[in-house]
């Protein structure tokens, strides 16, 4: 119990330095057009780090719109991480659903190589909730958005 507390404590810490960095002053890579773009990867079955990238996505949205500025966040859920955009298993569910109804500039993006593996192992296709678009390989997602100029984090 108690080396899950320390666990549990070092791992708020890492989430609590990474969104201090986002917000004082590390910014998110700034387009020619004026737009900071990020890209969030979630490849872990963790509530606690699912609602962890929901913060640092709204968050980064806030600052920059504050600021009367445009960001541009994408959530890429691969591996494990696919559990955050299936309807059966998502533990952020509401929170998603709250995301797509008020922050259109926040997308969701699900990994097809993912969902054939789990399709596999289950026997038929997991539901992916509807706000998420299905991309052929998250990480291949997340090297061309890094190509493209895009900040890459994973909390």
């Amino acid at each position: 119990r108690g080396s899950a507390m320390r666990a549990y404590r070092r791992a708020v810490m890492t989430v609590l330095g990474a969104a201090a960095l986002l917000i004082a002053g590390y910014t998110a890579t700034l387009a020619e057009d004026g737009v900071h773009r990020l890209a969030i990867q979630i490849s872990d079955n963790n509530p606690q780090k699912m609602n962890t990238v929901l913060n640092v996505a709204a968050n980064v949205v806030r600052h920059y719109s504050s600021k009367g500025e445009e960001a541009e966040v994408k959530i890429v859920a691969f591996n494990l991480g696919l559990h955050m955009l299936r309807s059966d298993t998502s533990p952020v569910q509401k929170r998603i659903k709250s995301f797509g109804e008020s922050m259109p500039n926040v997308t969701f993006h699900a990994c097809n190589n993912t969902i054939q593996g789990m399709t596999k192992k289950e026997g038929k296709e997991p539901p992916i909730l509807p706000v998420a678009e299905i991309v052929p390989a998250g990480v291949v997602t997340l090297m061309e958005l890094n190509e493209a100029g895009w900040t890459i984090i994973r909390p």
